[in-house]
């Protein structure tokens, strides 16, 4: 069975085709750019070929998704033959509120759900119906299914997601924790313990999704119990230009020092701070790197405090958990920055962490145990694979149906 992957943003599509018959090939994968800007881009990569790129005006999502179908039909560039080769499509969808707990099969409610709660998650829910609204279009009858960033952390007690302001916020507005990165930590979690030949209903797990935007979730037997991100996607970590965590009458008071009106507010929150707003520099922890060990004082500064922030998140989860067996690191900075996994694990001993410095050295993009055989807390470096969770749930659902 072959399923397509599809996670939409505001100017952009990912996608990525499975073959899901015998386990998951990755048959072919790539990204619309520039989507209602001129000179958009498609870049696709068929397994086993060369890639294949065209610049030309998208736009719309509906024209993208369609130049994503060309390609895939492509007599040299494509995987499948006819578009009726695809038979499901699966929807990254960034914000289920408190309707799904889980992925769900896309009908008029399932849409009108997403809708419902599109001004939770403005810049990316849209988005992610005008994927599904185009492939109606573009294959009609192919079944749909959603899988939501936030339905793995509604296992979340009430005293862990909810905010201490009045409670009328929740009744009328459901102003409460949701949590992100859902997929990634399910599915990180899960790899651990196959890796360790465990199982998950034994295992206290703290897992790190660290790149330009990052979150922290702590797992317990399988079921997230609290995560670092909350209402939106701002709150907990230092990320690459957002604050994370910070004290609202820090807002308060440069909103009244600068006259920031709400959305002067929410660009300085989400677009202007995190390490890019400490160093001027980059938001990039590469380039990060690379100038501090040029010596320079605010990267140097900005790398110690989102390492920090991650080993404080780390301490109170520990706690919240009562203990830890896993500590996993992922994403684009979890599974490729050695130095700042190195950084968060230093002096961690007393947490039962005995981290090994030189087999986390260099390694970069690899799944391994960078802990000492001793150590009370096994420490991962695991990549993750959003899209392979979609299609795992994808076919799982369609196949009920």
């Amino acid at each position: 069975m072959i399923v397509l992957v599809l996670n939409c943003g505001s100017s952009s599509i990912k996608y990525k085709v499975f073959e899901m018959s015998n386990g998951a090939r990755v048959l072919a994968k790539g990204l619309v750019e520039r989507i209602g800007i001129t000179d958009g881009i498609l870049t696709h990569k068929p397994a086993g070929k060369e890639p294949y790129r065209i610049v030309d005006d998208i736009p719309d999502h509906t024209i993208g998704i369609n130049l994503v179908i060309s390609a895939l039909t492509d007599k040299v560039h494509g995987v499948i033959t006819d578009i009726t080769d695809i038979k499901a499509v699966g929807h990254r969808v960034a914000h289920g509120g408190e309707n799904f707990t889980a992925s769900a099969f896309i009908s008029d409610k399932v849409k009108h759900d997403i809708e419902a709660v599109s001004e939770l998650a403005p810049l990316h829910n849209p988005a992610n119906l005008k994927g599904i609204l185009s492939v109606e279009k573009l294959i009609p009858g192919v079944p749909q299914v959603a899988v939501f960033d936030t339905s793995f952390h509604q296992t979340m007690p009430d005293y862990a997601y909810m905010y201490a302001i009045p409670y009328e916020y929740y009744e009328n507005f459901r102003v409460r924790k949701y949590g992100f990165h859902g997929t990634s930590h399910k599915f990180v979690a899960n790899k651990a313990a196959k890796f360790l030949g465990k199982e998950m209903e034994d295992l206290k797990i703290i897992t790190c999704h660290l790149g330009n935007g990052a979150s922290i979730a702590a797992v317990d037997r399988g079921n997230s119990v609290d995560t670092s991100m909350g209402f939106t996607p701002v709150d907990g970590l230092i990320m690459g230009t957002r604050t994370g965590e910070i004290d609202p009458g820090v807002l308060i008071y440069i909103a009244d020092k600068e006259n920031l009106n709400v959305q002067g507010v929410s660009n300085l929150i989400n677009k202007k701070s995190g390490v890019m707003g400490i160093t001027n520099i980059s938001s990039d922890m590469r380039d990060l790197e690379m100038a501090a060990a040029d010596g320079n004082e605010r990267a140097i500064l900005a790398l110690n405090m989102y390492a920090y922030k991650v080993k404080k998140f780390i301490g109170a989860y520990i706690a919240a958990l009562n203990g830890c067996d896993i500590l996993v690191f992922t994403g684009g900075v979890g599974e490729n920055d050695f130095n700042l996994r190195k950084l968060i694990c230093a002096n961690m001993e007393y947490l039962g962490v005995d981290f090994d410095t030189e087999v986390n050295h260099n390694k970069k993009g690899q799944d391994l145990v960078i802990s000492r055989p001793g150590s009370k807390v096994t420490v991962m470096t695991l990549s993750t694979d959003e899209e392979l969770v979609i299609a795992t749930d994808t076919l799982s659902i369609v196949g009920q149906i």
